[in-house]
């Protein structure tokens, strides 16, 4: 059929567009492959035509700077210091046996380490470095880069390793890092890539270990050329990863250190706690122990040493340990009959020096008794009748509340290791733990703080901070993460009568400034730093009836791990509270003779920012004082944290 003139031009148009497009989209095609043909051969010829000789590019991972931890005056306390190293790969290596060989030539290996290095390399894959040596010195790290080509497989490098320049004072708190091993990997589900890191550090213990998020940061990549026999000939690109978080603590390091110094050889721990905002101003176990060796990799002797020391010199004391608190626990006994009404502030019992329960004598601590006692002059004298009787009428389950409710047998949330609940018993306790009834004698003993009844320094801080506000102080010790502050609580009332709460606050001044207080020779004589507390004993070891008879064994005529601990709780000022402590001294013997000057002591410290002045303690002991602040050798303050300390 013969087309009309319209639909021949309606066809030449159309296949005129289509040959357009066709073209438009060879161009395309065109361009593209000369702009690529322009970039390999030209652009990029030289790094293809190493490829073309056997190089690669591989990426690899940096490690990141770890977080920075500060005091809350901006004091580092946990840093970083730069480290030379050297690694070895296996793949690149070909024998390791043989390269190492030569590398002991360069740096003193001894055979033992090498064993342990062969056979780590030999657990580890093949493209995995091992640390071959760490912490050299300058001349070695650089011998070892001069002799490369001699060592095939291995790398010399620098990076930065975690240092605490206080060494000791915060060992129990920070805890320390360490390398990763394959427990610690197993712990982990989807491991970060960074940990696979030969010169990688992990946090093992204290906030190192539970806030390990937050410090670890993330990892950079550098881009490297490879040769064929695995040498790295240069970097192509590095892209640098993020630091980890800096955290501040809530901890004072010029208060931690003097508090670490001022319980010294003893096995002790003592607790600071700012009772408006919960603030751990101190947190000391002695004796302590340098994490630096831990992280540069600990001795065995010197590790051994740790383990087999009776002072028990890695256990943090302050949350671990737990103890029974002895008459510190009065306080608690004292409130529970006030609130339960079972006695009121005009109640009396007779103490004649012991009480008879079922034909079993209960003894007081003062054989001669102390005659008819009330509720201020039984803290104030430290009468132990006077809870024998009120613990008979009031009954366990509510001694055991309110210790709860001040703190007793509670786990306070912190970023510590192995932090213990302690024991607050009462009658459900004992029979799912012994399957046992609750016997009257049980009841008699908790109410002085011994049988049952456990707990930690930290938690008879906050039972004081607690007593001192009537408000359900919380313990917290971290200030600020990479300058964003950590809010402070704001703390409920207890529910606890005020009339009832001066009471035990009445008795508790009265044992430090009352006529007969078993701690008046630790009191505080600056009226405006006037301090309130408790002193305590409990005993570790059963005391026969014959031994009665015959006479007490002294403290200092027993084995030291048989003699009594000692335990004081203080806070001042009593008319406006600020700071409350507790100190714990394992089998220092009396409660008011060996806890409550070292507790005296710490809380001046605090109260006065800096050494107490002489003439805060009583005339008689400034002499002494005097000379026992001289024999310290206390860590300096930066100028500028000294300043900001001050305002503080």
């Amino acid at each position: 059929m013969k087309k009309s003139a319209r639909e021949i031009v309606e066809s030449s148009r159309s296949i005129t567009r289509r040959g357009l497009m066709l073209g438009g989209i060879q161009a395309a095609v065109v361009a593209t492959l000369g702009w690529r043909l322009k970039t390999m051969q030209l652009d990029r010829a030289h790094e293809f035509r190493l490829l073309s000789d056997g190089n690669s590019i591989k990426l690899r991972l940096l490690p990141p700077a770890r977080g920075l931890i500060h005091d809350r005056n901006g004091i580092v306390i946990a840093g970083n210091e730069a480290n030379y190293r050297a690694t070895i790969t296996r793949e690149e290596a070909g024998d390791p046996a043989v390269v190492i060989a030569r590398l002991r030539h360069l740096i003193p290996m001894t055979d033992t380490a090498v064993a342990a290095l062969l056979a780590d390399i030999g657990r580890r894959s093949a493209i995995t470095p091992v640390v071959v040596a760490d912490r050299l010195t300058w001349d070695q790290f650089a011998s070892i880069a001069i002799n490369a080509p001699a060592l095939p497989g291995v790398t010399p490098g620098s990076g930065l390793s975690r240092s605490y320049p206080r060494g000791g004072d915060f060992a129990h708190v920070l805890g320390y890092v360490g390398p990763v091993s394959d427990y610690d990997l197993s712990k982990i589900e989807n491991p970060d890539p960074v940990l696979m890191l030969p010169e990688f550090q992990l946090g093992k213990l204290g906030v190192e270990a539970k806030l390990e998020p937050q410090l670890r940061g993330k990892a950079g990549t550098r881009k490297v050329e490879v040769n064929s026999a695995g040498r790295e000939m240069r970097e192509l690109e590095r892209i640098e990863g993020e630091q980890g978080a800096t955290v501040q603590m809530t901890l004072d390091a010029p208060l931690q250190n003097f508090a670490i110094q001022r319980l010294g050889e003893e096995s002790a721990a003592a607790v600071v706690l700012d009772v408006q905002t919960g603030d751990i101003l101190a947190s000391a176990s002695a004796p302590t122990f340098d994490p630096n060796l831990f992280v540069r990799g600990i001795s065995g002797a010197d590790y051994r040493a740790l383990m087999e020391h009776d002072h028990r010199p890695l256990a943090d004391k302050t949350v671990q340990g737990v103890y029974p608190p002895g008459s510190t626990f009065k306080m608690v006994t004292l409130l529970a009959g006030l609130d339960a009404g079972v006695i009121d502030g005009g109640s009396h019992f007779y103490c004649p020096g012991y009480t008879t329960v079922a034909g079993r004598r209960f003894h007081c601590w003062s054989r001669g008794g102390h005659g008819s006692v009330g509720p201020v002059q039984s803290l104030e004298r430290s009468c132990d009748v006077f809870y024998y009787e009120l613990a008979q009428k009031l009954g366990i389950d509510r001694i055991a509340a309110m210790a709860r409710r001040l703190g007793i047998g509670v786990r306070h949330d912190l970023p510590m290791s192995a932090i213990a609940e302690g024991i607050a018993p009462d009658r459900a306790w004992k029979k799912a733990r012994y399957d046992q009834d609750w016997q009257v004698g049980d009841s008699i003993n908790s109410s002085i703080g011994q049988g049952y009844v456990l707990a930690s320094p930290l938690q008879l801080a906050v039972m004081t901070a607690r007593v001192a506000t009537g408000r359900e102080v919380r313990p917290r010790l971290v200030r600020a993460i990479d300058g964003a502050a950590v809010p402070a609580d704001a703390f409920a009332d207890l529910g606890l009568a005020g009339a009832h709460l001066d009471i035990a606050r009445a008795g508790m001044d009265a044992v430090m400034n009352g006529d007969r207080g078993t701690a008046g020779k630790s009191r505080i004589v600056a009226p405006e730093w006037r301090m309130a507390g408790k002193t305590g004993t409990s005993q570790v070891r059963n005391i026969t009836a014959a031994e009665r008879a015959r006479g007490v064994i002294s403290n200092d005529q027993l084995p030291w791990e048989r003699r009594d601990h000692a335990l004081f709780v203080c806070y001042a000022p009593v008319e406006a509270p600020r700071y409350a402590v507790s100190v714990v001294v394992e089998h220092g013997g009396g409660g008011s003779a060996v806890a409550a000057p070292v507790a005296r002591d710490i809380l001046l410290f605090a109260l006065a920012g800096g050494l107490p002045p002489l003439d805060a303690y009583p005339p008689g002991q400034r002499d002494g004082i005097a000379e026992m602040q001289a024999r310290m050798r206390l860590a300096p303050v930066p100028v500028a944290q000294a300043a900001g300390r001050a305002r503080a």
